[in-house]
């Protein structure tokens, strides 16, 4: 199958340039928060990064981060490597958002990853970008997910896709995928194996994959394969998302949420707290 060139991203004046693709390629800005660099983004300047990445032939990768990997990282070495590691760390999820805003910016919406997925397969139904589906509870909703998919977004390249066991692959595993990915030639990696694989497997494997992006989006390949539903709008926007999940899944998520989102409250109070101090330093000096 001959490759497929995403079409050129358009600078402000609607006109393709060099520049553009350049300019867009550079990662946003970003903000700590409990050691994570979260990036000041949004849906479009992310895509306009894939895009741009995939257009140079660059090598990247993208993890989406709610509160949950940004406790996380704080028990798990490995899992904070691949994190600071990754070329973008989008907010995730709602209350990492308003704990970004609280540190002085000034986001309206986070970067959810499952709807990034859904935005980016949109968009790249014209593009022409090349995917690839790692994840999936097995291949049966592998191939539900690519199906639906292609269904939504007529046109869209889904160039392979595998689903692997629940348990580490041996070396001879993880060559063999290696070497089935670069043979489908994609251009971006969507691997929904949940946190830490993803984002350790991304890490591991991004200098050995010739796909030039990755992108970890978790729960997104069972939501857009219909095999679990999403909390509606009204409780994404008010940061309940988590209370919806764990009503659908309460012994596979209880842990998570009652550990994790307690302790993110009070670690980024901590840090909240210390930014104010700082911020009344700063005041009292400028005097």
């Amino acid at each position: 199958m001959p490759f497929s060139t995403p079409a050129p991203i358009d600078d402000a004046r609607g006109t393709s340039s060099a520049t553009a693709v350049d300019d867009a390629a550079v990662p946003p800005p970003t903000v700590n928060v409990l050691g994570v660099p979260l990036a000041l983004t949004d849906y479009e300047r992310t895509m306009d990064w894939m895009d741009a990445t995939i257009a140079q032939r660059g090598k990247g990768y993208v993890c989406v981060a709610a509160t949950h990997t940004v406790v996380a990282t704080q028990d798990d070495p490995d899992l904070r490597a691949a994190v600071t590691g990754a070329s973008l760390v989008v907010p995730d999820g709602q209350p990492v958002v308003w704990a970004m805003n609280a540190l002085g910016h000034d986001l309206t919406h986070r970067v959810y990853g499952p709807d990034l997925m859904a935005k980016f397969c949109e968009r790249s139904a014209g593009t022409g970008a090349r995917m690839f589906l790692y994840g999936g509870r097995n291949q049966g909703a592998l191939v539900q997910l690519a199906l639906n998919l292609r269904t939504r977004f007529a046109g869209l390249q889904i160039v392979g896709g595998y689903a692997p066991p629940f348990r580490p692959l041996s070396d001879e595993e993880v060559d063999a995928v290696v070497a089935e990915i670069n043979h489908a030639r994609p251009d971006v990696v969507w691997v929904g194996i949940g946190v830490p694989k993803q984002e350790k497997f991304m890490a591991s494997l991004r200098e050995r994959l010739d796909a030039p992006v990755l992108v970890g989006v978790g729960a997104a390949f069972d939501f857009h394969a219909g095999l679990i539903p999403q909390a509606p709008a009204w409780m994404q926007s008010a940061g309940l998302e988590w209370l919806f999940r764990l009503s659908k899944e309460p012994r596979r998520l209880w842990k998570r949420y009652l550990t994790y989102n307690p302790r993110f409250v009070l670690g980024f109070a901590r840090q909240y707290a210390r930014h104010r101090r700082a911020l009344k330093r700063a005041g009292e000096t400028s005097r």
